[in-house]
């Protein structure tokens, strides 16, 4: 488990404002399981939809640098691309927790 520090520290490395969109989204799942069970899988959609797109803000930002750049080091671009993947992870890991609400919410046969 990652200390709180480390975890305070990717949170701000994937970028501030879509961390916390998609954090908002992460919270609003909750609201839904519990007041519009048929909005989960939707806002689990939305929080993987905006951590795909911070990831492709972040590969423009790493393209743009490299274009105007021309002699960048290996382990530099592969930091930004490490850093750039994480709105895409944690966008992910909020469907996957849509998808298990969902299929806890689901009527038995």
């Amino acid at each position: 488990m990652l200390p709180l520090t480390d975890l305070f520290s990717l949170f701000i490395s994937g970028g501030p404002v879509g961390m916390i969109i998609v954090t908002l989204l992460f919270i609003s799942l909750f609201f839904a399981a519990w007041k519009a069970p048929a909005w989960v899988k939707e806002i689990g959609i939305a929080a993987l939809v905006v951590g795909v797109f911070w990831t492709i803000l972040g590969w423009h930002q790493i393209v743009d640098y490299l274009s105007t750049h021309n002699d960048v080091a290996n382990n530099i671009i592969a930091s930004g691309i490490k850093v750039s993947l994480i709105p895409v992870l944690y966008g992910l890991i909020v469907y996957l927790v849509s998808l298990i609400i969902r299929i806890i919410q689901k009527p038995r046969i």
